[in-house]
């Protein structure tokens, strides 16, 4: 019998611990759910493990103990993880841990050429991403020398540009000016996604998400 994907929750993490060096639990035994119309904020103090709830789920650390399953599907090994993340937009915390290519178009078309575009359909989604963000004018800007705020939409378009199923966006308006804080707030307010949003800003995550959950004690607490 084939699985019903339309009804299926796109991530799911089961009694899920993790801890750095043999160290206190950064999760114990937490439970996480996101169903295809999720869109949850996560909230917590300072160094909780919202970040490491994030890999975990990419595969970048690997739990002592639990289950972490998506697209209805249990993941354990990084073939199996290495299989989904194309299918995931996740945005790290800092902008310079996601952009590493010299010219901005080279960061973004990266990921549809990595899916197996052709170089010219590549070149057309950043291009027609880049104005839907009203930011063409940096097309063929050097990658380092954006401000802060620009490498943060930069970033955030080249995980748009492969067509994710959800995101993962950790910290995506942290340190920025308002005008770019309510353009990323505005785009992410118009999308039809499922994500889950880490965030220190209670207003933007009203903004963008329909509930949040706070991690406390290794936990998710409503």
């Amino acid at each position: 019998m084939n699985k019903d994907n339309s009804s299926m929750p796109l991530l799911v993490l089961k009694n899920v611990s993790f801890s750095y060096n043999n160290e206190k639990s950064v999760l114990e035994k937490a439970d996480f759910c996101l169903e295809q119309n999720d869109r949850i904020g996560v909230i917590g103090a300072i160094g909780c493990g919202k970040s490491t709830f994030l890999q975990l789920i990419m595969g970048l650390l690997k739990p002592d103990c639990g289950e972490i399953s998506i697209f209805g599907e249990r993941l354990s090994t990084e073939k199996e993880f290495s299989n989904v993340r194309t299918k995931i937009g996740y945005l790290f915390q800092n902008a310079d841990d996601q952009l590493f290519s010299p010219t901005i178009i080279e960061d973004i078309t990266f990921g549809p050429l990595n899916q197996g575009k052709s170089p010219n359909e590549a070149e057309r989604i950043t291009t027609n991403l880049l104005e839907k963000l009203d930011i063409i004018y940096l097309k063929d800007r050097i990658t380092h020398k954006l401000s802060g705020g620009e490498k943060k939409i930069v970033a955030i378009a080249s995980i748009l540009a492969m067509n994710p199923e959800f995101l993962l966006l950790d910290e995506p308006v942290i340190g920025l000016d308002p005008v770019t804080k309510s353009k990323i707030t505005k785009l992410l307010k118009g999308m039809k996604i499922p994500m889950v949003v880490i965030s220190h800003d209670w207003e933007f995550l009203k903004e963008v998400t329909d509930r949040t959950l706070t991690l406390k004690n290794g936990q998710f607490e409503s």
